[in-house]
């Protein structure tokens, strides 16, 4: 297969001009977006990414009507959008059907809703039931589906009104893995081969695998307030391997475009070994255990008295408070006055699948500069591969007796979040994958 050229000599059929959505008013304002510009072209299939609560979310509703924005415009085929989008339809990572609806009434609803004749709904139902490869569970309850079947079902729905834009927010995030890869193969051969009606695909993601996978372009979104500060154009023929160089080096691209908004968080940071200023120690906690205590965090309700939850978690304070560190660093946990508070970020990690935590802890962990470093420099080795010894010496400069443990450390949390690792036998860290 191969990837359908956009039609970018046609006029967009999506344009977002200025776009700001705010909640509350004063001093207690609430910007989720800012300043959005977007424009989606015929032909095109759009990957939003970025981090937890940077208001991707907020903008597909924003684009499909069901949440206006505050200010700016969002224009269809050059209309400005009032009300509910009819030309888009949206997919949620939650099945979203009803339970006491078989499989094709569930289908066929939508085209109730738009007084479609009774045996058209049911003709059409059966066609798109067909064409996800359901054919057989027509009379099936949404209790008796597998999860990826159950997202077939929801993917039908969405097509049935034939969209010209289709809209996907998380799709996949709520399957297993299995069941996702299989799902995003279906999804891109429908697309591929031009079997659905759809012009045009905007999918909201975490995955920046799956995005490379699947997008012909990438918007990079950051938060406090949302905002686009990137977009990567993805050249890529379809089928897409991961394994691939190519396929690789993009998704590093990706990965340093969202890692590298980093300007906030520098004092805090630091600098890395051999630079101007102080490099900060990484805190000696293994993450694993920051996966403990947030979804300790979580079942407290996202709040806990410090010296409490460390009696419930039968650990030592001194063992308790690098861990604590550790969140505090990736910003999944804020502490003040004796109380430690989980962050809306670390409720997503608490909340995640262990491929998801994986994903988030790269993305935070690569803002430390000495993790970035590190990553850096095997990037930059023409085998990724360099000898542990350099990367001690380095850090010995700065760490003197610690430095055996900072980079202790920094393989363990490389490795967490399968960016690089250690091989025993040639006493190299190396590039994951």
């Amino acid at each position: 297969m191969s990837t359908p050229t956009p039609l970018r000599s046609a006029p967009p059929l999506l344009m977002v001009r200025g776009a700001e959505k705010a909640y509350g008013h004063g001093t207690h304002k609430f910007v989720a977006l800012q300043d959005i510009n977007l424009e989606i072209y015929p032909g095109e299939f759009v990957a939003l990414l970025g981090p937890s609560g940077c208001g991707k979310s907020t903008l597909l509703r924003a684009i499909t009507g069901l949440n206006p924005a505050s200010a700016g415009d969002v224009l269809y085929r050059n209309e400005r959008l009032v009300g509910v989008n009819p030309h888009a339809t949206i997919v949620f990572q939650t099945f979203a059907l009803y339970p006491w609806l078989t499989v094709q009434e569930n289908v066929a609803v939508a085209l109730k809703a738009r007084g479609v004749p009774a045996a058209e709904r049911s003709a059409r139902a059966l066609r798109l039931i067909d064409t996800v490869g359901l054919d057989g569970f027509e009379s099936a309850y949404p209790r008796e589906l597998s999860g990826g079947m159950r997202q077939k079902a929801g993917f039908a729905r969405a097509m049935a009104v034939e969209p010209e834009l289709l809209c996907l927010d998380e799709p996949f995030s709520a399957l297993d893995v299995l069941s996702a890869e299989a799902l995003r193969g279906e999804l891109m051969e429908l697309w591929l081969n031009k079997a659905i009606p759809t012009q045009a695909i905007l999918m909201v993601t975490h995955n920046i695998e799956e995005a490379v996978l699947m997008a012909d372009r990438i918007v990079v979104m950051d938060k406090d307030p949302g905002r686009i500060v990137t977009e990567i154009a993805v050249t890529l023929h379809h089928p897409r391997r991961r394994k691939d160089t190519a396929f690789q080096a993009l998704v590093d691209k990706v990965y340093a475009a969202v890692a590298g908004q980093t300007e906030p968080e520098a004092a805090a940071l630091g600098t890395a070994p051999g630079q101007p200023g102080r490099t900060q120690p990484l805190p000696l906690a293994r993450l694993n255990a920051l996966a403990g205590l947030t979804e300790k965090l979580a079942e407290e309700g996202g709040r806990a008295d410090l010296y409490r939850l460390s009696d419930d978690l039968v650990m030592e304070l001194d063992d308790l408070l690098p861990v604590v560190e550790a969140g505090e660093l990736l910003s999944f946990c804020t502490i003040r006055e004796g109380d430690i508070t989980l962050t809306p970020l670390g409720q997503a990690f608490a909340d995640a699948s262990i491929l998801t935590r994986k994903e988030l802890v790269a993305g935070r962990i690569l803002r430390q500069p000495t993790i970035q470093w590190i990553y850096e420099t095997l990037q930059r080795d023409d085998n990724h591969r360099v000898a542990w010894q350099y990367f001690h010496d380095q850090l010995h400069t700065d760490f003197a007796d610690q430095a055996e443990a900072q980079l202790d450390t920094a393989i363990n949390w490389g490795r967490y979040a399968e960016l690089f690792a250690y091989a025993d036998d040639t006493a190299e860290l190396y590039l994951e994958g």
